[in-house]
């Protein structure tokens, strides 16, 4: 669904200076995967979902989602594509409902946008999400998860092959969360939606099969999940469950090294290692420590 290749782009702050968000990042997505997309402030996960959603251009590399290239897309098709390709979920509900809008005239909006409007089937995503009892009632009247799950109704709305969700559960609490996630989870069982979340908060790695990990706008590691089998019986422990980070290394052969790892070998202001290989282990020294 997704196939990112030495992805770059770059911010003109003004005349003289500029900000490269994103500096050569991978990235391939399955279709029908779920997956999770985390990194701290400014490490590049906002600006990639606004080049997969179509809301900003990239500067160089590749970008395909479902075949179709964004670097090359036309206005008119890029609208096409913003319209039926993909759907958006954003932290902020103010940016996903309109406040003067019952929960079902919000569903509908975006089917009115594309020239189909069926009532029906905005009321079928409401149940779908769990808020068909709310159908009625607008924006003041639902609470901060609900105001989500109609949000995903409305991204769903013109059967998107691709549901991006930027921080979909920042503003809520653990509780809350777990629902909205919930939400998403069963969205990918039962319509087999790609999935893309994007969050700072790491404790997403615990609920899904695949998280990747950015860092300074390159994809630095992948987060798996590892689910124990019992040899005796050969089925799955799901108390067992347990999660792996890969490295990921770039076509150079190069690798991003975690800057607690860095630190705990005193490396301090050097930007030299020794590498070594031991034993089938490549290892890194710090060339100071003897």
């Amino acid at each position: 669904m997704i196939v990112c290749k030495d992805l770059i782009k770059i911010y003109k702050v003004d005349e003289e200076n500029e900000v490269m968000a994103l500096q050569g990042l991978d990235l391939e997505v399955e279709e029908g995967e779920l997956m999770g997309i985390i990194g701290s402030s400014g490490s590049g996960k906002s600006t990639l979902l606004n080049m997969l959603g179509g809301l900003d251009r990239p500067t160089a590399g590749k970008c395909l989602v479902d075949g179709k290239d964004l670097l090359r897309l036309q206005t008119k098709e890029l609208v096409s594509y913003k319209l039926e390709t993909v759907g958006f979920v954003w932290q902020n509900n103010a940016r996903n409902i309109i406040p003067y809008l019952t929960a079902i005239e919000n569903v509908e909006l975006p089917m009115l946008l594309k020239g189909r409007h069926k009532r029906e089937r905005a009321k079928e995503l409401l149940e779908l999400v769990g808020m068909g009892h709310r159908y009625n009632n607008k924006l003041t009247m639902l609470s901060g998860g609900e105001q989500q799950r109609v949000a995903i109704a409305i991204a769903l709305a013109n059967d998107p092959k691709l549901l991006l969700a930027d921080e979909p559960t920042g503003s809520v609490d653990s509780k809350t969360a777990d629902v909205v996630l919930g939400v998403f989870r069963e969205l990918n069982r039962s319509l087999k939606k790609t999935i893309v979340i994007v969050s700072h908060d790491t404790e997403l790695t615990k609920k899904l099969d695949r998280v990747v990990a950015i860092r300074d706008g390159k994809t630095s590691s992948e987060i798996l999940r590892k689910t124990y089998v019992e040899e005796q019986f050969q089925e799955a422990v799901q108390d067992e469950e347990t999660h792996e980070e890969l490295a990921v290394i770039d076509r150079a052969g190069r690798i991003q090294i975690p800057r607690d790892y860095l630190e705990s070998i005193k490396l301090g202001d050097s930007n030299k290692l020794r590498v070594e290989l031991e034993d089938g282990r490549i290892v890194l020294v710090n060339p100071k420590s003897g």
